[in-house]
């Protein structure tokens, strides 16, 4: 078979991959890219007046669950959480009630939960949960250990001004709508052509073998390839549905979705401003901490 015959070959499989991948995933992004500017025009403002409105209740730990909830509902990335985080502290937020609601923040959001639903009911509810007892874990670590020193330094932080201030409406929403398509686009169609090559040239046996089985070994491997390989939610989806396909385990999968987002460059950037590098490197010991316990967790109980 000569040479281009063969690139021929592999590109007309490499196409049938992407495709399929494409078909499978594309309208959960469609239907996330327009739930999620659909929050973020019409509910974001809300969310986080519930939020302001709950620190004048005397909730105790429990507000600390409602502000990971409401982590999770907000549709900021860090950057944009961190700003309105500020704006929380200054109106008297307890610290803990925000590490809860911003850690939650970077883990999940309205639309990677559409796009999550890809994955699988069983897939969808172990993220839901896990990012959600994330940020509760870290509220109640601020609470316990950081009872009388501020964690959190908001200094020179001002809240943002909101881009979706078109007085029509519907050119509000398709402005936000068109941002949301070019910030995820690129690392969706990307994330399906990794999917694609992996699903090629990676044998399903070593995927298996790797992150398959209840192995400590292969959630430590999952997690830590959550680090160099999140650049976006949107498109490690296609990756997590072929490897979960190949063999990856459930545990694994959960390790790989909370370092993900959590060590995204962008996110550690943002928090390194606010929490210096002693609290930051805590940060980073506790993401992987948390990740590897609830893969292993995971993986026992499915």
């Amino acid at each position: 078979m000569s040479m281009i015959e063969t690139i021929h070959r592999e590109a007309v499989y490499l196409w049938y991959y992407f495709s399929v991948q494409l078909e499978q995933i594309f309208w959960y992004w469609v239907l996330g890219m327009l739930i999620g500017s659909a929050v973020s025009v019409f509910l974001k403002d809300h969310i986080h007046g519930i939020f302001r409105s709950l620190g004048n209740k005397k909730l105790g730990v429990f507000g600390i669950a409602a502000a990971s909830a409401l982590g999770i509902a907000s549709p900021l990335c860090m950057y944009g959480t961190i700003p309105i985080a500020a704006s929380f502290s200054k109106s008297g937020m307890k610290d803990d009630w925000l590490a809860a609601f911003m850690m939650s923040s970077i883990l999940l959001n309205p639309q990677l939960i559409i796009y999550s639903a890809a994955l699988g009911t069983t897939a969808l509810v172990v993220r839901i949960v896990s990012c959600f007892l994330c940020g509760i874990v870290s509220g109640l670590l601020i609470r316990f250990f950081c009872k009388d020193r501020t964690f959190f330094d908001f200094k020179g932080f001002e809240e943002p001004k909101s881009r979706d201030i078109d007085p029509n409406i519907v050119i509000r929403y398709l402005k936000n709508l068109w941002r949301n398509i070019r910030a995820t686009g690129l690392y969706f169609l990307v994330g399906i052509l990794l999917s694609a090559l992996f699903q090629r040239y990676v044998p399903t046996e070593a995927m298996t073998f790797l992150f398959g089985g209840n192995k400590a070994l292969g959630v430590l491997m999952a997690a830590t390839i959550g680090v160099p390989l999140y650049a976006c939610g949107g498109g490690t989806i296609p990756l997590l549905i072929g490897w979960l396909a190949d063999g990856m385990s459930m545990g694994s999968a959960a390790a790989f979705m909370i370092t993900g987002p959590a060590t995204k460059i962008t996110n550690l950037g943002a928090l390194k401003i606010v929490l210096g590098i002693k609290r930051f490197l805590i940060y980073i010991a506790f993401v992987i901490v948390f990740s590897l316990a609830t893969g292993l967790v995971v993986n026992l109980v499915i």
